[in-house]
């Protein structure tokens, strides 16, 4: 794989999760996909791993509020980051 298609892919997924995320913290998805778009390819397992814990973030925020739809959308976001880490080998599966 391209180190951009690697870019692309991880943007995209962000982008999904964006689209997601309750108000407050789209803010701070959309930073880190700026980031991902606009850095070396050699930052892109650190991004990953940002990525991740944003979503285990943003999974027990929509807990603590009892938004289980909200809770269902992210954590299988956040899964298929997961293996799209372990799948580049950005992170260790």
């Amino acid at each position: 794989m391209t180190q951009d298609y690697l870019i692309g892919e991880l943007s995209v997924r962000l982008g999904l999760l964006q689209a997601v995320a309750q108000h407050a913290a789209s803010g701070d998805v959309a930073n880190l996909r700026r980031e991902v778009e606009t850095r070396p390819a050699a930052w892109l397992a650190v991004e990953v791993t940002r990525a991740l814990a944003l979503a285990d973030r943003l999974c027990w925020n929509s807990l603590s509020d009892g938004d289980i739809a909200a809770f269902s959308r992210q954590s299988a976001i956040g899964a298929d980051l997961r293996l799209f880490g372990a799948c580049a080998r950005l992170i260790d599966d």
